[in-house]
């Protein structure tokens, strides 16, 4: 069975270049399927067209608590519209992202992320679609506001929480998204955690072009080939094969995004 990579910005202007070889190379390396997450209205229509020209691609559409600041109210009149037209289309949204708080950030504005959070929840609720995560020193917040809005599940993004966290998470219908950052020797806490939680809780990501595996840390630019190692180091981890990781992995993905189960058997076609 191929890898699905869960979370990365094939929209993004480092791509701009090479896009369609990056493509190719993921499929090289048995990434079939990638997942495109919007950040902005801005990009809407980037990602959509990824999903549209490639069937090696799926979309979501999302403001992330980073363009909060940049985004308008009329932007989420406008999400609700684009995610009720394009469930009608042949290349539906398969999630609501990438949302989330990030309380990271220089001069966040904590009640206007909540409030562009706690609205695309709704949509997601709306239309029963699973919703992709951002979370930076939020979780908490997080958990509190997807206890309120019970939805269908999504996945957690680049989940660096605690163990307690995640349990939270898989106890609400979420799936946690690994990738990049367990590669490193000193990320003692995402190793263990990828390690000892159920593996039926774990998908796979890059983030690509953002937060590259450490062995292309002095390089500028992480791909979504770099998916297969990822789950390769996960395996051995484990102590398990890697084709368990490969299946389980997959399913779990399959099964969290059920418009994304429906594109994973289309035919591979690049433009």
């Amino acid at each position: 069975m191929a890898l699905i990579d869960t979370h990365c910005h094939l929209d993004a202007a480092e791509f701009e270049a090479d896009r369609e070889s990056v493509i190719q190379d993921a499929l090289n390396n048995n990434i079939k399927m990638m997942v495109v997450p919007a950040v902005h209205r801005s990009n809407f229509v980037a990602v959509t067209a990824l999903a549209q020209t490639h069937s090696c691609c799926a979309h979501a559409l999302g403001i992330h608590p980073m363009y909060v600041a940049t985004s308008q109210e009329e932007d989420l009149a406008f999400l609700e519209q684009e995610v009720a037209h394009q469930l009608q289309s042949e290349h539906p949204p398969v999630a609501i992202g990438e949302i989330g708080l990030d309380y990271f950030i220089a001069d966040y504005n904590k009640a206007l992320q909540e409030h562009y959070f706690v609205e695309q929840l709704k949509i997601a609720k709306q239309y029963d679609l699973p919703v992709i995560l951002h979370g930076r020193r939020a979780i908490d917040d997080i958990l509190k506001h997807l206890r309120k809005h019970k939805l269908r599940g999504g996945i957690a993004h680049a989940f660096n929480g605690s163990r307690q966290q995640a349990d939270f998470f898989i106890d609400l219908g979420f799936k946690l998204g690994f990738g990049g950052a367990l590669t490193y020797s000193r990320a003692l806490n995402i190793r263990e955690l990828v390690s000892s939680l159920p593996l039926e809780s774990v998908v796979l990501e890059t983030d690509a072009p953002d937060i590259p595996p450490e062995w292309l840390q002095n390089d500028k630019r992480n791909s979504p080939n770099q998916l297969l190692k990822i789950s390769e180091l996960i395996a051995s981890l484990r102590h398990i094969n890697h084709t368990q990781v490969t299946e389980m992995t997959t399913n779990n993905a399959i099964e969290i995004m059920p418009n994304l189960a429906k594109l994973f058997t289309r035919p591979q076609v690049i433009h």
